[in-house]
């Protein structure tokens, strides 16, 4: 019997722009965009990976010079979580398309823990049972092994992913892993890739 292939996406970038994140923490901090962009990914990858909310905002507001208030910390954590699991319109077309023609989805993406909690809350993802986070795991792209960590969540085979990520690195990575990887090209492209 054939099975049928899964369709994975990151988060950020891909299924959510930053455009609808950045501005809103800047405007909480009091800062422009352009200030904010290099404190607030510096120590991503450490809360992706798990790190405390309060141990990574203390660092973002540090580097900008700003006290670690808790009231501040504890916005920020929710905000950049709710931003970031909320669906543009584009998106939650692609996504209830795709699941209306019967693929199976998944999400693979480099998030902390709060983020990932809001995801699996969100009512879009409640038909996307195949969710890995990279907080979950202490695994983040494009360590090859999160790769292999996925297909054991989704229960695939390599061959049997498509994946789509902004990331040159992590699309390598899949590809070197089996996966059927492509670089984000928005949308309708990716339904175009996916056989329309």
């Amino acid at each position: 019997m054939l099975r049928s292939r899964t369709v994975v996406f990151d988060l950020g970038e891909v299924l959510v722009s930053s455009t609808g994140v950045l501005p809103r923490l800047a405007a909480e901090i009091g800062v422009t965009v352009d200030e904010l962009s290099p404190a607030y990914w510096s120590g991503r990858l450490a809360y992706d990976l798990g790190a405390d909310a309060e141990e990574y905002w203390t660092g973002v507001l540090a580097a900008l010079g700003r006290d670690p208030e808790p009231e501040l910390v504890a916005t920020l954590t929710e905000l950049d979580s709710v931003k970031w699991s909320t669906l543009p319109p584009a998106s939650a077309d692609l996504l209830a398309h795709l699941r209306g023609r019967g693929e199976r989805l998944g999400v693979l993406s480099n998030a902390p823990g709060p983020l990932a909690a809001a995801v699996r809350a969100a009512r879009w993802a409640a038909d996307i049972p195949h969710l890995v986070f990279s907080a979950d795991v202490a695994l983040a792209k494009p360590d090859p092994a999160i790769y292999a960590h996925a297909d054991t969540v989704y229960g695939t085979e390599p061959g049997e992913v498509v994946f789509f990520d902004d990331k040159p690195e992590n699309v390598e990575a899949a590809r070197a892993h089996g996966w059927d990887a492509h670089v984000w090209p928005g949308p309708q492209a990716a339904l175009e890739i996916l056989g329309g």
